[in-house]
Order: C-alpha cells, then sequence, then structure tokens
C-alpha cells in the first residue's frame, strides 16, 4: 500500500478537503478552510517526499512532471475516494496538493443554494459561467448542475476536465467524460471536437485561454448549453475578463457574440459557518433577461451592479446582498462577512462593538 494513502485516510476520517505536502515542511490538511499539520508527522526532505510521490502516478505521468515540473491527474483511493492532484517544484523541492473529490454527488437540490441556480438546469443553449477562487465549491455545485440535468432530460452531456473529478453515471442523459490529456490533447481541441459530437450540454472544466473562451462562446452560438468556471470574483469582472482575453481588436466583436450567447454568471465565495462545523455557499447571481444583450453590446458594464438589483424577482442578488443576509440569518459570523465584502461600511454595523 502506498505510504501517501495512510495520509489520505487520515484527511477523509477529519473531514478536511485537501492534503498539502511541501518538501521542508510537515504533511497539512485543510479543514474547513483552514490548514492544520498531520499529527505526529515530522518534516518531509525533498527526497522523502518524492519517493512518497512516486508511489501515486504511472511511469509516464512521473515522467513528464519530472520534465515539466507540473503535473496534474486524479487517483482514486479504493474505500476512501477520488482526488485531484496536483504534483509541483517550489523553493525547497518537491511539492502537491491533493483535492478530494466527495464520492457521492450532492443533489443539487441538497446543496441549499438560490432557487435560480436550480433553475439553469432547464436553460436549453447559451453560456453559463462559474466563477469563484480555487477551492470555493465551484465543481460542486456544477456537479449537482450537471447531476440534475442528467436526472431530468434526455440529452448528451460531455464533460472537458483537466482531471476529470465528478464521474457521473447515464441516467435519463448518456456522459461522455474526457480527460485532457488522456482523452483529448487540450480544452480547446476537445471544444472544437463536441461541436461534431451532437453534445446538448458541455461541462468546460476551465475557462483558461482564448481558444477555449472563443469555442465556448461560438458552441453557445450554435445551441448547445455550455459551462464553463472562470477564477473572478463577480459578474462585471467575470464579463470583463472574456472580453479582455481577446485582441483589442476583436473586442467588439466578442461584446456582440457575448450578448447573444451569456445565459448567466454565478460567483461563489465559500465561508466557515457561524458554529465553525462546516462552510456555506455565498453566491452572486446575473440573469440573461432583455436589457442584458445591450449593457453588454454597448460596454456599460457599471450599469451591472444595478442592473442585478433591480432583478431580484428573476432571482438575481449581489454578493454584499448574500453575505449580508447570511449574517442576519446568523449562518456566518459578521468579520468572515466583512473580509469578503466589496462594500466594507455596510457591514460595520455588523460586527460586534468592543
Amino acid at each position: 500500500m502506498a505510504q501517501i494513502d495512510e495520509l489520505l485516510r487520515y484527511l477523509k476520517q477529519h473531514k478536511g478537503s485537501d492534503l498539502h505536502l511541501a518538501a521542508g515542511l510537515e504533511p497539512r490538511v485543510r479543514v474547513n478552510g483552514e490548514l492544520r499539520a498531520v499529527e505526529g508527522q515530522g518534516r518531509l526532505s525533498d527526497g522523502a517526499l518524492r519517493k512518497l510521490l512516486r508511489e501515486v502516478p504511472s511511469e509516464s505521468q512521473w515522467e513528464s512532471y519530472e520534465v515539466a515540473r507540473d503535473l496534474d491527474f486524479a487517483y482514486s483511493l479504493e474505500g476512501v475516494g477520488r482526488f485531484r492532484v496536483n504534483f509541483f517544484v517550489q523553493e525547497h523541492g518537491a511539492g502537491a496538493v491533493l483535492r478530494m473529490i466527495p464520492e457521492k454527488i450532492v443533489p443539487l437540490e441538497e446543496l441549499k443554494l438560490p432557487k435560480s441556480i436550480e433553475g439553469l438546469v432547464h436553460l436549453h443553449k447559451g453560456l453559463v459561467v462559474v466563477t469563484g477562487p480555487t477551492g470555493s465549491g465551484k465543481s460542486t455545485t456544477l456537479a449537482g448542475i450537471v447531476d440534475k440535468i442528467n436526472r431530468t432530460y434526455s440529452k448528451h452531456i460531455l464533460t472537458l476536465e483537466d482531471p476529470v473529478e465528478f464521474v457521473h453515471e447515464n441516467k435519463v442523459s448518456v456522459l461522455s467524460h474526457r480527460e485532457i490529456g488522456s482523452h483529448t490533447k487540450g480544452f480547446g481541441p476537445g471544444l472544437r471536437a463536441a461541436i461534431r459530437q451532437d453534445a446538448d450540454v458541455v461541462l468546460v472544466g476551465e475557462m483558461r485561454d482564448y481558444e477555449t473562451i472563443s469555442l465556448a462562446l461560438t458552441a453557445a452560438e450554435m445551441g448547445m448549453l455550455v459551462f464553463g468556471t472562470l477564477h473572478t470574483n463577480s459578474a462585471p469582472k467575470t464579463i470583463d475578463r472574456i472580453i479582455d482575453t481577446f485582441p483589442s481588436d476583436e473586442q467588439g466583436q466578442v461584446r456582440l457574440s457575448l450578448a447573444e450567447s451569456l445565459a448567466a454568471v454565478v460567483a461563489q465565495l465559500l465561508l466557515p459557518t457561524a458554529d465553525g462545523k462546516g462552510r456555506v455557499a455565498a453566491n452572486e447571481i446575473l440573469l440573461k433577461t432583455k436589457a442584458l444583450p445591450n449593457i453588454i453590446r454597448e460596454a456599460n458594464f457599471s450599469m451591472l451592479g444595478s442592473y442585478i438589483q433591480q432583478g431580484k424577482a428573476e432571482g438575481m442578488q449581489l454578493m454584499d446582498d448574500a453575505l449580508f443576509d447570511l449574517v442576519q440569518a446568523k449562518r456566518v459570523d459578521a468579520h468572515d462577512a466583512y473580509a469578503k465584502a466589496m462594500d466594507k461600511a455596510r457591514f460595520e454595523s455588523l460586527l460586534p462593538k468592543e
């Protein structure tokens, strides 16, 4: 049995999300957002850590890591779960982060997200972007959406991921999981092929470059429902980021494409619960109505905040409003919401008086 498996068992037993390994440090696990040292473990030398890591990947994967100094892949441990793995090199030597992928896909109904997010399941075309920092639960939210589509509609759902995280069984829909590197050379080639594979729904694990974003927009314009992720923290910044990916002489045309194809932006943050026993999602939600295409075409992005506020009846909400509501419901501590809020002054009155 691989020595690293014991650390992964420890991670699961302590209900952690990530195992962090770095030469020069003792192993650490992230639990409820905080990094904690693994009990009874000393610091790992570079040699000891490399020996530990070498037990997990295939020969070809390890050779790739030694050349590129970065490696992404998935690892399964029977009785424990699946893990999204990243090997890297840092100033003191080797490093790795292994993120636990929940064995069970949590149904969308159990995630306690706003009802308007569940409404995305019933879209038939367009681009939906789910955004947020690493570890904000984007993959869990998207897995819940895909699972609900799979249980509700007879469609061909294609996922492009690096690596494949949640594995869905065929239910009403047909699922095709494609892993970057193993099944297709990249997100761009995978998306280009999806257009020829009669896909109704496409999940793009990360819209990380010009080619991927361009093809995602093209697929959405052609009538597919495309879900993608970005590492932005608000709806306006997401739209800006998409447009800024393109050269300046193409941005006018991209605004036209985005105006037609953008169906929704969901920004997500994870905060510790007030009792410290878990984490809760806060969402900013932008949905397409008749007014949104004009705002995008005319690049009036300063209007997006008021557009979202005026769309509350349709299920839209600003991140600060979501955070404020969580504090008032006593689900989140005021200090944690204050730290994430854009308008700090609005949250000062919620902070306990010293």
